[in-house]
């Protein structure tokens, strides 16, 4: 078994870190926030007073951080100066290629492996240990990486090289976000025209209108038992998540020349909604949104 050291441990990281407990790992756990660190040490975790006492003898290291700036900053300051000659590096967060590449160079200038590896689930498949990794490494590290994830994963690819975990997932939550809107916008109307939401949802899963957002995540209450729409939206991936992705997508499409009008478009309606209160709510409940009932 190993030793892994585990930092941040919010909304997603307590899932994955409980997760390599139950598979028997020892794992050293930090996080800014003191009740999160209570609870990651209520689930088996062994808590650490810093990032810096966490990575000290751990044989692989797992970041899960908000934004590219705490990345940078955490590996600059305590993961790099402190971490085991020989750790295994990986940083779950979802941030921007061009921190993702940076840290990466950091870390090999010093000897360390690392992977950005972003992942797909949400906080079920964090708690589940379903998730979905894209991973940007260097390929001969690979099957130590999916090794390393194996716990919390469904299922780990890999992508490319340092940073196209990050490409890979912005890249998909803008399609993820991009396609929810449709689907919601098509209930609207559909409800609009006396048609009976049961009725769409059968009739469009099973022609062209099919798609995850519609069949796996349905936005109507009762259609599909695991989608938060059945929990008044609470749980699954926040509206303030989903901005956060697109945002980063519209950041690297107007640095790579990229056009993503749909994408532009999806962003603003997301922040519209934020704006109205909806930040915390799933982000399928963007349909309450065009229905008028937010």
């Amino acid at each position: 078994m190993s030793r892994i050291a585990f930092i941040g441990l919010g909304n997603m990281g307590a899932g994955m870190a409980a997760n390599q407990v139950r598979a028997g790992h020892t794992v050293l756990a930090f996080d800014l926030s003191e009740a999160a660190l209570s609870r990651a040490v209520g689930q088996g975790c062994v808590g650490a007073a810093s990032a810096a006492e966490a990575v000290r003898n751990a044989e692989i290291i797992v970041t899960m951080l908000p934004a590219g700036q705490h990345v940078r900053a955490v590996y600059a300051d305590q993961v790099l100066p402190h971490a085991e000659p020989g750790a295994l590096l990986i940083d779950a967060s979802t941030i921007d290629v061009e921190s993702a590449r940076a840290v990466a160079g950091q870390a090999e200038s010093k000897g360390f492996r690392f992977a950005d590896a972003p992942v797909s689930g949400g906080t079920a498949g964090a708690e589940a240990g379903t998730l979905a990794f894209m991973v940007g490494c260097r390929e001969t590290d690979f099957a130590d990486i999916e090794q390393a994830l194996a716990p919390m994963s469904r299922v780990t690819i890999r992508a490319g090289e340092h940073g196209a975990g990050q490409a890979a997932k912005i890249c998909n939550n803008m399609l993820l976000g991009i396609s929810m809107i449709g689907v919601c916008e098509a209930f609207a109307l559909a409800e609009k025209l006396d048609l009976a939401p049961e009725r769409f949802f059968e009739i469009a899963s099973r022609s062209s209108g099919q798609c995850w957002s519609l069949t796996s995540y349905a936005p109507w209450p009762g259609l599909v038992d695991t989608a938060p729409s059945n929990r008044n939206y609470e749980g699954g991936f926040a509206t303030a998540m989903m901005l956060k992705d697109l945002k980063l997508a519209q950041e690297a499409a107007a640095k790579a020349g990229a056009s993503t009008p749909l994408g532009a478009q999806a962003q603003a309606i997301y922040a519209l909604y934020d704006r109205l209160g909806g930040g915390g709510r799933d982000f399928s409940a963007i349909l309450q949104m065009l229905r008028g009932e937010i």
